[in-house]
């Protein structure tokens, strides 16, 4: 245990000499961000989902999700997600939108965004964040498919996209846990 702590603060001092916030330097879970336009819909069902896997498999990872335009009079999740979430015994209905930020941009090990769009606000507005911000569809599957955006439309689109979430997201978990 007295080796495990002086690793850690060996880590914290060289973090602090070179520069490196002493959070960034410490050993940490994996801290994924997920990311869509207004935190209520896919980002959300993504996280809920990441968390299942990180649950079920035990990973040492920590999962949130943001917006890159937040809508502050819409923060309530989709209400489609909350009771296909809920079928699976997933609650979402507490969740509360929130704006992808420069907190997020610096300790986010991997962002994954649910469209090229997203990715390229992010990079445009953080390009620190360049070398670990990925669509989700790039990140899983090497592919460019991107999430399709279901709000406003029926519950079987919202079904569509859920089954696309499923289709990626453990993957995409599994792997970011696997290379940090």
């Amino acid at each position: 245990m007295k080796v495990k702590y002086a690793i850690l603060l060996l880590g914290i001092i060289l973090g602090t000499i070179v520069g490196v916030p002493a959070a960034m330097s410490a050993p940490h879970p994996t801290r994924i961000t997920f990311v869509d336009t207004g935190n209520t819909g896919r980002s959300v069902a993504a996280e809920a989902l990441a968390a299942v896997t990180i649950d079920k498999d035990h990973l040492d990872a920590q999962v949130i999700s943001r917006a890159v335009n937040l809508n502050p009079f819409n923060t309530r999740p989709e209400i489609n997600f909350v009771d296909l979430l809920h079928g699976r015994g997933i609650n979402i209905a507490s969740h509360t939108a929130a704006q992808f930020g420069t907190q997020e941009a610096e300790f986010s090990d991997v962002i994954l965004t649910m469209t090229e769009a997203h990715k390229s606000w992010i990079l445009t507005h953080f390009p620190e964040t360049r070398g670990k911000v990925f669509t989700l569809g790039e990140y899983a599957t090497g592919t460019q498919q991107e999430v399709l955006d279901p709000f406003g439309k029926s519950m079987d689109f919202y079904k569509v996209v859920l089954n696309q979430l499923d289709q990626m997201v453990g993957a995409a978990v599994t792997k970011a846990v696997a290379q940090h």
